[in-house]
């Protein structure tokens, strides 16, 4: 298979369903003429003409309110916003229109939106640009979550998100378009909400989405030296929660650590601590343990950004106190 970066993989999942569906389109600020903020719709405006890539005013709640009635009327819309921070100006349409919209007219009309938002820190952005909202989607019903963290679950997920008719945060880590792997060329796709475990293990589970995965894949090698094996769990999507395979894993190794960049009050951590401890407390041999964000907003100063996040030190040091 190819070795390709989650970008491209992305421009390949968004190409191949506009080639395949005329009913796709792309719109949001910069996705033609610039070919997008992070040069994911690179050569698309070329291929598929300004009908289907569509440049708009830099108006989040216009992108995603034009988006949804598109939806509705039968296209297949993905509104890409510049950072999923802007998606709170749109949050309106998000969360009072297209997630609600197929339940409120009694399943007579259906929102087969994909929204598309990069996050997460490390670049030194500042506050209004560098948070992870996994949690403030997946608190809303009729919202899919979808976070890869690999190139090739990137295409996979955004492929079957496009053809879901159910709206899809799909949620991308900024630090992760460069990052390289093998991805499978032409039709490849992934269902929706279900988890896939990165790395074996009988210790401990630890259970992560987007970059927090590679930072439990360091910590999974920097304990195994000492003889503890971790199993990592890419949830890959927040909403649904793929919980047969969360609870096999805990029922295997009897111990769970959720690692998330998201704010750690009110973070997803703490939905699947819940559900853990609710369907298998007799298999647990220790209480579910959470590392997350720290409770901030995000620091423009590059040590104190790097502070708020959570690193393989912390995942490591809330193993080691329930082993």
């Amino acid at each position: 298979m190819p070795e390709i970066t989650c970008r491209e993989a992305l421009n390949q999942a968004i190409r191949e369903e506009m080639e395949r569906d005329p009913a796709v389109f792309i719109l949001g600020e910069d996705v033609g003429l610039y070919e997008g903020s992070f040069k994911v719709t690179r050569g698309l405006l070329a291929k598929f003409g300004d009908k289907r890539v569509v440049d708009t005013p830099i108006a989040e709640a216009g992108i995603v309110g034009l988006a949804c009635g598109a939806a509705m009327a039968g296209l297949r819309p993905i509104a890409e916003l510049m950072t999923v921070n802007f998606a709170i100006v749109a949050m309106d349409q998000i969360m009072n229109s297209a997630a609600v919209a197929r339940y409120m007219f009694g399943g007579q009309c259906s929102v087969p939106l994909v929204i598309r938002a990069p996050g997460g820190a490390g670049h030194q952005l500042g506050a209004q640009h560098s948070h992870t909202l996994d949690a403030l989607f997946m608190h809303c019903p009729g919202l899919r979550v979808v976070i890869p963290s690999i190139p090739a679950d990137a295409k996979g997920l955004l492929k079957s998100a496009i053809r879901s008719d159910d709206p899809v945060m799909f949620l991308e880590h900024e630090g992760l378009y460069a990052t390289k792997g093998e991805v499978p060329d032409g039709e490849y796709t992934i269902p929706l909400g279900v988890a896939d475990v990165k790395r074996q293990g009988k210790d401990v589970t630890l259970l992560a989405v987007s970059r927090m995965v590679y930072v439990c894949l360091e910590a999974a090698e920097l304990l195994a030296r000492d003889g503890i094996e971790a199993e990592v769990v890419d949830l890959r999507a927040l909403n649904p929660i793929d919980m047969p395979t969360v609870l096999a894993s805990v029922r295997k190794t009897h111990r769970a650590v959720t690692v998330e960049e998201s704010w750690l009050t009110g973070g997803w951590g703490g939905e699947l601590v819940a559900r853990i401890v609710a369907a298998a407390f007799d298999d647990l041999d220790a209480p579910v343990l959470r590392v997350g964000g720290a409770d901030v907003p995000m620091p423009y100063n590059k040590a104190l950004e790097k502070a708020a996040i959570p690193d393989v030190a912390q995942v490591v040091a809330r193993v080691r106190e329930i082993l």
